[in-house]
């Protein structure tokens, strides 16, 4: 069945699975640019990421970056029209905005909007986790402030976000400063680690910084769920024992405390190198944990979906999917429904598609094809305004935001 789709700035109307004009996409792509130049029509589609989310009142927000600038925006009519882009730090910074990294945003139930991004030092793959906050609306954002405790001139990337249904705010990172004291002390340590933080009033102040979990891969986006007695829970690509690059997963005691480190993968990748490849998590309301994944072990390549009825104790009934080249799966949970998307490439066009179960992840459809594009492309994700889920995602040619289930 086909698919309205729902494209954010200049973007029109247009039938999933369908190309657009070739000649058409180029002329909107050019004329996206101009407009990003000269600021005249600055808009989501001057940016290569976005993050997108929902409030609790429907309303769909965006963050994304532009010229040192993190910008929201909201709809309120599911992305057919926006607000003018509000400019989150006043003050310009160097701010990394490719591939894995991305502003986040969430919000909590009183409609506060929090936000975070890594901001580049000046060293190579160094970075600081910033935190801004507007609870007026989006109308105005708090000056950012570095979440991190640690100011060497290290690596602090990959954030992860999550709000609590009481307001909590959890931070999440990787975290070079064990590696680096290592090092000092002429000592081996594999990867990075994993650090924390959290705040309870809101985001005007946080906690110190805790390290979960040391030896995780050094480049992999970790995947933050809340579970369903509100407390977080993460998973990431971890080093484990003999270099093998697999996944863990690490459910909070109490939002100062974190659990016991558990396995979910066992795909035996060994590698001396970060794939650059992070999984993804969701938690049904039945407390299931959905997750999916890449690998490129030799014996067990491509995409993996598995879920947990234990905690993230053992996970059971996992799936390969997905063809060749395919890559960056994000799954979702609403109810019984569960559903998975992720990209591939044919030689000449970025081809997002999807794979969806109606019973809690026990069966699946067939696979669909959502969406295609030439020219490049963001990572696509599932979105959730507790009634559907959506794609979002962004191209050249635009940001597509579309209904699939």
């Amino acid at each position: 069945m086909m698919r309205k789709v729902l494209l954010f700035g200049l973007m029109s109307l247009f039938i999933a699975g369908c190309a657009t004009d070739a000649m058409i996409e180029k002329e909107r792509a050019q004329a996206n640019i101009t407009a990003c130049q000269d600021k005249s029509g600055l808009s989501v589609a001057c940016a290569d990421t976005v993050t997108a989310t929902f409030a609790q009142d429907g309303k769909l927000w965006l963050a994304w970056v532009k010229q040192d600038h993190v910008y929201v925006q909201s709809s309120t009519d599911k992305g057919k029209s926006f607000s003018q882009p509000v400019q989150v730090n006043k003050v310009p910074e160097p701010i990394i905005a490719h591939d894995e990294y991305r502003p986040k945003i969430q919000l909590d139930s009183n409609g506060n909007i929090y936000l975070t991004w890594t901001r580049s030092l000046e060293k190579r793959h160094t970075g600081n986790i910033r935190f801004s906050r507007s609870s007026d609306g989006g109308n105005t954002f708090s000056e950012p402030v570095t979440v991190n405790d640690n100011l060497d001139i290290i690596s602090h990337r990959f954030d992860g976000l999550l709000v609590g249904k009481n307001g909590e705010i959890f931070i999440a990172w990787l975290d070079a400063r064990d590696k680096e004291q290592a090092k000092a002390s002429r000592q081996e340590f594999l990867g990075t680690s994993l650090y924390y933080t959290w705040s309870s009033d809101g985001g005007k102040s946080f906690y110190p910084n805790k390290q979960a979990a040391p030896h995780t891969c050094e480049c992999c986006r970790l995947a933050i769920a809340l579970d369903v007695d509100n407390l977080p829970v993460v998973m990431w690509r971890h080093v484990f024992p003999g270099n093998i690059r697999d996944h863990a997963v690490l459910k909070f005691s109490d939002w100062h405390t974190p659990g016991t480190l558990q396995r979910a993968s066992q795909d035996n990748w060994q590698i001396d190198a970060c794939p650059h490849h992070g999984p993804s998590l969701a938690i049904a309301e039945d407390a299931t944990y959905h997750a999916a994944w890449f690998s490129g072990a030799e014996s067990h390549q491509g995409l993996f979906y598995a879920r947990s009825e234990d905690q993230g104790k053992t996970f059971v009934a996992q799936k390969q999917f997905g063809g060749l080249g395919a890559k960056h799966p994000h799954v979702a949970a609403l109810g019984q429904r569960v559903v998975i998307v992720w990209m591939e490439f044919d030689g000449s066009n970025t081809i997002i598609k999807s794979m969806r179960s109606l019973d809690g992840g026990e069966n699946w459809l067939e696979p669909e094809q959502l969406a295609l594009a030439s020219g490049t492309s963001d990572y696509a994700f599932v979105v959730s305004d507790e009634s559907h889920l959506y794609l979002s995602w962004q191209s050249s040619q635009g940001s597509h935001f579309q209904v699939i289930n």
